[in-house]
């Protein structure tokens, strides 16, 4: 079933993703204020919630969503711009990202066009993916898979806080809102451990562990592997896979970007053998 999208501001129901027989996420727009489509709440087969939407601490995070901060200077991430030798500055310049197309293709599957757009100016457009696969009884894994394409004239580019001049700060793109909770979660990859240790590196998997839920977070493609991962546990949990985590990201005219990240869902702790062994039954299922 292939149907058209209305603008954000028509906030239609969330679609329901389904895995195992159950509900595991609800996806969409909720109002023209969000300015992009999420996933929330995203839980464990259990029926645990792993996402946190609109935290006090970040009011612009959104569950699960493909955000960036900058593309060719308009906001696509919420909250203030950091503005080099300014610091971050509250601007009028964000961007939304309107759905005209979605096709659902099965209970846990559906597909998306969307027009990144600013000052009624389009950006980028996007064809999105989205998935829950199941893996165990204990276990399912988000498939979300994007293409940002470049139809205008000119070239452009993505970039971050970190290219504007804030060092270290260099998300943008897909990026997980874990929900807060009394301890910070613990993260690890397959060979280092610790927020210090991995934020800022490129791995092939990285794990977030909190109290009886674990999301492991995957590159499910050569170049989305080499992007350096972004990650907080001490001021708030998230993770994120950076477009531009140093360098500005071009994109050419004609142009396309295609990352796919596969995010294991699962209820308690896992060690690095089980976590290791997720990614490989999911990237590869």
């Amino acid at each position: 079933m292939t149907r058209p999208a209305a603008a954000p501001s028509a906030a239609l129901p969330p679609e329901l993703l389904e895995c195992a027989g159950r509900t595991v996420a609800h996806y969409g727009h909720r109002s023209a204020a969000d300015g992009r489509p999420r996933l929330h709440p995203v839980t464990t087969l259990a029926g645990r919630t792993v996402t946190q939407e609109r935290p006090a601490d970040h009011l612009h995070h959104l569950g699960v969503s493909v955000a960036v901060p900058d593309v060719a200077g308009r906001n696509f991430w919420g909250g203030r711009t950091y503005v080099r030798g300014q610091g971050p500055t509250a601007l009028d310049n964000h961007g939304v990202q309107r759905c005209v197309g979605q096709e659902r293709q099965g209970p846990g599957r559906l597909a998306q066009r969307l027009l990144w757009e600013a000052d009624g100016v389009e950006l980028l457009r996007e064809h999105r993916t989205v998935e829950a696969v199941e893996l165990s009884a204990a276990a399912w894994a988000l498939d979300l898979s994007f293409a940002l394409t470049n139809h205008g004239a000119d070239a452009l580019s993505i970039g971050s806080p970190a290219t504007n001049g804030r060092p270290g700060a260099g998300y943008g793109g897909f990026f997980w809102r874990a929900p807060k909770e009394a301890a910070p979660p613990e993260v690890f990859t397959a060979e280092r451990e610790g927020e210090e240790a991995v934020h800022g590196a490129a791995a092939d998997w990285l794990a977030l562990a909190g109290d009886g839920w674990t999301l492991v977070f995957a590159g499910a493609s050569a170049e989305t592997r080499r992007d350096p991962w972004f990650v907080r546990t001490s001021e708030y949990p998230g993770v994120g896979s950076s477009l531009a985590a140093d360098e500005r990201l071009p994109v050419p005219a004609g142009a396309t970007v295609v990352r796919r990240i596969v995010t294991v869902v699962a209820d308690g702790r896992l060690d690095r053998e089980t976590a290791a062994g997720y990614v490989r039954q999911a990237v590869t299922s």
